[in-house]
């Protein structure tokens, strides 16, 4: 969605922004989740979809510590706009999210 923003300015606007920290929201809670799973000792998780869940945690973290190198001003170029940022962040976690699936089976 923020890439879709990125390219057609007519569909900025706030709900590009909540249904992003809707989404990000989501993933840190699910990986809040898989501690508390993992730490109880009733399941083991692959090493690996562990790793993938730390790095989509990190991924999240830098990407809103870094979120004001990227609000494009009036004479900014294109590709440094908000929108790309996360919209890639938000590809690079979805590649994150389904390797982790895909490990864990």
């Amino acid at each position: 969605m923020a890439l879709l923003a990125w390219a057609i300015r007519a569909v900025r606007g706030r709900w590009v922004w909540a249904v992003t920290i809707a989404a990000e929201a989501a993933l840190l809670l699910e990986v809040v989740l898989g501690v508390v799973v993992e730490s109880s000792g009733r399941y083991a998780a692959a090493d690996f979809h562990m790793f993938y869940g730390f790095v989509a945690f990190l991924t999240v973290g830098l990407a809103y510590q870094y979120r004001d190198s990227f609000r494009g001003g009036r004479n900014a170029p294109a590709w440094r706009t908000a929108e790309m940022f996360y919209g890639l962040v938000g590809l690079f976690l979805m590649g994150l999210g389904i390797r982790a699936v895909i490990e864990g089976l």
